[in-house]
């Protein structure tokens, strides 16, 4: 039952934080979105940062078993690559940009778990799709695999920052499929624009 009750905490918790962002957002305002009491929640999160932190670590998880079936269902890196984007399209399409911004400056141990997963889970897998991608000949081979990784994990984090792409004037998944399909056409070779270019047909 305590399994059940935390997930349910921690799902309507991001439903609201994914609408308003973190800082906005009160137990209270948790606690009556779920209709329950605030002291429930309190029994399982002593505080909204330790329900942050909580939401976050499983969020990741999810993301890492997420690319894991993307790659095990891929025949090639190209196919990975417009797998990835169409993962990327439902994920920065709910996001509220404001959600990255709040956990960066107002809940260090929730950007830190990001961070972590950032550099060791993302980083290492885009290295490995990347050098995969130079042996099948769809990836040019002088492209430095770690420096393109830690660019591209980069650059995704910088698609969410409200100073350079101000919300009122950017759609964030626009940012994020731009910033994609520029890094994606930069690091093939003809041969992998051509089947990118088959798969983007297929898949639109």
């Amino acid at each position: 039952m305590s399994n059940s009750q935390i997930d349910r905490i921690i799902i309507g918790a991001e439903e609201l934080f994914l609408t308003a962002g973190i800082k906005s957002v009160t137990m209270d305002d948790i606690a009556k979105h779920l209709g329950m009491s605030k002291k429930t929640i309190y029994h399982f999160f002593s505080d909204k940062n330790e329900l942050v932190t909580a939401l976050v670590d499983k969020k990741l998880k999810q993301d890492e078993c997420q690319i894991v079936d993307i790659i095990n269902m891929s025949s090639n890196v190209m196919e990975e690559m417009i797998n990835m984007m169409k993962c990327s399209e439902e994920i920065f399409g709910r996001i509220n940009p404001i959600v990255i911004h709040d956990m960066q400056k107002y809940h260090p141990d929730a950007w830190g778990l990001f961070q972590s997963f950032k550099a060791d889970v993302i980083t290492k897998t885009l290295e490995d799709l990347l050098t995969k991608g130079i042996t099948q000949g769809f990836i040019r081979p002088e492209v430095d695999v770690k420096i393109l990784a830690k660019m591209r994990v980069n650059q995704v984090e910088m698609g969410f920052n409200t100073h350079i792409f101000p919300i009122a004037q950017f759609n964030t998944w626009k940012v994020q499929y731009q910033l994609l399909e520029h890094f994606n056409y930069g690091i093939c070779t003809i041969k992998g624009h051509e089947l990118l270019n088959q798969y983007k047909n297929i898949h639109t």
